[in-house]
């Protein structure tokens, strides 16, 4: 049996939330990792909605959630985020998310699994491949 090992980050004001975890999981050779948790701040988010738009508003924001899947190979985030009135909005996030004050991260590493981004002819979107590796 694998043991999940855990990684924590925090982001500072101006930092690009997904430049930043993507680059996190280069830097660090990550072949499968998740999201468990990220509490913080937003003073700009760049979502995708499910129709496929992209969207840019301007905050402050509360990250209520993210999720997603990342590897050195590829990644695939969804975020929540709230507003001063308690309006919340969610997509698929992209590069821009400037971070506000702080956000803080926690990731779950996953020993002998490989997250690969493979395009699929079906959805037209490059999809997570998964692939058993040997652990080290």
């Amino acid at each position: 049996m694998n043991t999940i090992k855990t990684f924590a980050i925090r982001l500072h004001p101006g930092q690009d939330l997904k430049i930043e975890l993507d680059s996190l999981a280069k830097q660090h050779d990550m072949e499968a990792a998740y999201v468990i948790t990220c509490v913080g701040s937003l003073t700009r988010a760049v979502l995708r909605y499910a129709n496929l738009d992209l969207v840019t508003l301007n905050g402050p924001f509360e990250i209520v959630s993210l999720t997603g899947t990342l590897s050195r190979h590829g990644s695939h985030y969804h975020i929540a985020i709230s507003d001063s009135d308690g309006r919340t909005y969610g997509g698929h996030l992209k590069e821009g998310c400037k971070i506000h004050t702080t956000a803080e991260i926690i990731l779950g590493i996953l020993p002998g699994l490989r997250f690969t981004r493979v395009a699929d002819d079906e959805t037209g979107c490059n999809e997570l491949e998964i692939e058993n590796i040997p652990s080290s």
